[in-house]
């Protein structure tokens, strides 16, 4: 079974604004998905515009592509190397680029095609790769990955209480048979977990944490931050929406050490306009999805945008 549901981008209006796209920019979207911020964004660029579209599933580039439009570029590459992805798009790494747009996280189309193996709602192959053309499947980790290490993903990026229970059940079960299914490994969590929290599958936190695990999501949202400082101009700005807890912990830190100032000793006689300044600007809150918007979409609910600019420097 595959889902139909067609892909609703979460917090358009507002990502989009935030990005404060100006009609000659260079802009980038990290995660293309199917398009919605993308779209949204070309329809405010002017002719001269640029918007580089980065995606590591073949699905999604292969939809990019059917878009007819001059200014945009879609390329099947990991936001991870965003410098990587500019540099074969030929542009220019240094402080070339107007906005950084990142909508982290498994997309609805994924989770929805039971294909893909994302979703316990479905019997399908265990698969959970975003790029289908390379890497290990979640079935093939399962089948070699020792109990410590099953139970210290399952806790590390699921947060799961009962991470070792379900490792054990797992390295069993594969002894007769090896898993292949997410039906089958949907089966083996929900006879480990002994309590479930009220509306929430006991296989939840454990989907998740293979599925970020094995797509190294955290570990791709921690080096893109640094790169986008890097391709940003001075004024550019960089939008993120996170899911769930741990991402946005990843955005939080690095935003907030970016919007400190680098410490000068108190003992050397600077000036206030010879104090280091620092790298970004924190703009605004962070931003929730309406409750229009929730009631539209459930998957709103758990979205976390925060916006940053990076900072001018005193003149001389």
């Amino acid at each position: 079974m595959t889902g139909t549901g067609e892909h609703q981008p979460v917090l358009l209006r507002e990502a989009v604004d935030a990005l404060q796209v100006k009609a000659e920019g260079t802009y980038v979207d990290g995660t293309f998905g199917r398009g919605g911020h993308a779209r949204a964004v070309l329809e405010r660029l002017g002719p001269a515009g640029r918007l580089l579209a980065v995606d590591c599933d073949p699905q999604a580039v292969a939809i990019g592509r059917e878009i007819a439009d001059r200014r945009l570029v879609v390329m099947h590459h990991r936001f991870g190397d965003l410098t990587g992805a500019l540099k074969l798009a030929g542009i220019e790494v240094e402080e070339s680029v107007d906005g950084v747009l990142l909508d982290v996280g498994v997309s609805s189309p994924q989770l929805d095609d039971a294909r893909r193996g994302f979703s316990f709602r479905y019997d399908a192959p265990l698969d959970m790769r975003m790029d289908t053309t390379q890497g290990e499947t979640a079935a093939e980790w399962l089948r070699r990955a020792s109990v410590r290490e099953i139970a210290e993903v399952i806790r590390r990026y699921g947060e799961e209480r009962f991470a070792v229970q379900i490792a054990e059940k797992v390295v069993a079960a594969r002894r007769e048979q090896p898993l292949a299914t997410t039906g089958q490994l949907a089966a083996l969590v929900r006879a480990a977990v002994r309590t479930r929290e009220p509306g929430q599958d006991a296989a939840t936190r454990t989907f998740q944490a293979l599925r970020i695990h094995i797509n190294q999501e955290l570990e791709q949202l921690a080096l893109v931050l640094p790169q986008a400082m890097t391709v940003l101009k001075q004024g550019g700005r960089l939008v993120v929406i996170s899911f769930h807890s741990l991402e946005d912990r990843i955005v939080k830190h690095f935003l907030r050490s970016e919007a400190m100032p680098d410490q000068a000793s108190r003992r050397l006689p600077l000036r206030a306009a010879d104090l280091p300044r620092a790298r970004l600007r924190l703009v605004g809150k962070p931003a929730r999805a309406s409750a229009a918007e929730v009631a539209a979409n459930p998957r709103a609910r758990s979205a976390l945008m925060r916006v940053a600019e990076k900072t001018v420097p005193m003149a001389a």
